[in-house]
């Protein structure tokens, strides 16, 4: 007689994954079937933590296009250097040519003495008088400087300034920097800002999907009670809370993209119409792919965190009973 073969089952590395991943998937689908069962009450909730999400978002984009503007500023600020009177047109145009050759500056413009006499005559309104200066001009000839984006920044360009003033041939170097340290600061603060708003309504949204566990926990006490009896792990009863709290999140973040990118579409065409006023070529900027995937990603981590802090406080006192 032969021997009765029995089966063979695999229990490999590959088939316990693929027991480990199939437990997961039926968890989450079990977890968004929960929340379809209650569409209204699913649906405030991620809608309160989109507003709580989309206010650090919303501001994160108005600050990138706050710093886009001020880096297009900053590409257009400009060095005025006054030469010496005894610098004829020549003389000028061979220091604008050697100013050329550093790295650090990137755009020169040369104003000869005649055309800086010129373009007064036209702005001032006094061409009969300046007459009397045709044979002898008093403006010294101006070469205006702009500086490459690495030189921008007030503490470098202010060093920029006194380096190009001590030239020979300069007489004055002059910048205004006030408004420029005013714009940084502004930046700085609104960064320092974002962040604080960013910590409190993160803390926020812990607290609004830890409520929402706890409500889900004393809705399924008697459920959980069952499972426990029968031999349920405490990893099998906190698989679908998990995996709501993380839903929830997720739901909130794509939320929250959907309010900030609605709110800059109304604005879009506003902000265009007052730039082409100000004969300003902006574009205001949505979120980039990569800041909407961190937000997505934040939005399902806290609902996650949320949810295992409450089953970490509630779910003894289940136990407890």
């Amino acid at each position: 007689m032969s021997k009765a073969t029995t089966p063979h089952f695999e229990r490999g590395p590959r088939f316990q994954l693929r027991a480990w991943l199939l437990r997961h998937l039926q968890t989450l689908f079990s977890a968004l079937g929960e929340l379809t069962r209650n569409p209204l009450g699913s649906a405030m909730t991620a809608g309160v933590l989109g507003i709580a999400l989309a206010l650090p978002a919303g501001l994160y984009v108005f600050l990138d296009n706050v710093q886009a503007v001020g880096q297009n500023w900053d590409g257009k600020v400009q060095i005025s250097l006054f030469l010496k009177d005894r610098i004829d047109d020549s003389a000028a145009d061979d220091f604008a040519r050697s100013l050329r050759l550093r790295p650090e500056l990137r755009h020169i413009q040369l104003i000869t003495r005649a055309e800086a006499l010129e373009e007064y005559r036209q702005l001032s309104g006094f061409a009969e008088a300046l007459n009397a200066f045709e044979q002898e001009n008093p403006l010294p000839a101006l070469v205006l400087v702009e500086p490459t984006l690495r030189y921008s920044e007030p503490g470098a360009i202010k060093g920029l300034v006194a380096e190009l003033g001590a030239l020979p041939a300069v007489e004055l170097a002059q910048f205004d920097l006030e408004w420029l340290q005013r714009l940084h600061a502004i930046i700085h603060t609104l960064k320092r800002g974002v962040v604080v708003l960013a910590a409190l309504l993160a803390l926020g949204v812990l607290l609004i999907v830890g409520n929402t566990i706890r409500l889900g926990i004393e809705n399924r006490r008697a459920e959980i009670e069952i499972i426990q009896l029968v031999g349920a792990t405490d990893a099998f009863i906190r698989r679908p809370f998990l995996y709501s709290g993380f839903c929830y999140g997720l739901l909130g973040a794509v939320m929250a993209w959907l309010l900030v990118e609605s709110g800059l579409w109304l604005v879009r065409a506003p902000l265009a119409e007052l730039a082409s006023l100000y004969q300003a070529d902006f574009l205001l900027a949505s979120l980039s792919f990569r800041a909407s995937l961190v937000l997505c990603l934040a939005g399902a981590l806290l609902g996650l965190a949320g949810s295992w802090l409450a089953l970490r406080r509630h779910l003894r006192g289940v136990e407890a009973e």
